[in-house]
């Protein structure tokens, strides 16, 4: 019974998790200003790392949580800089 509610629940999570970058992809895509577009980009890395870790717990390898890892560490520094480049207009000083 408990293997069945987390099968379904994992898988529930990752439908939800697919809606969600559709509509960071959306708003990356068609926003107005630039501001939500970087916006847009952090929900999707996000979400992006959230997916890889409900695939590493359906799949027990830790392979994906890695990634995950990857993921959070580039988008991070990815917002950043894009903040940065928004704010003053360069990124290195």
């Amino acid at each position: 019974m408990s293997s069945l509610v987390l099968t379904v629940s994992i898988g529930l999570a990752q439908v939800m998790l697919v809606v969600a970058m559709g509509c960071a992809t959306y708003r990356v895509l068609s926003g107005p200003r630039a501001q939500d577009r970087v916006l847009g980009l952090d929900t999707l890395y996000v979400n992006a790392m959230l997916l890889m870790l409900t695939i590493g717990i359906r799949t027990g390898s830790s392979v994906y949580f890695e990634a995950a890892l990857i993921i959070a560490l580039l988008g991070f520094v990815g917002t950043v800089a894009l903040a940065k480049f928004l704010m003053r207009g360069e990124v290195i000083e």
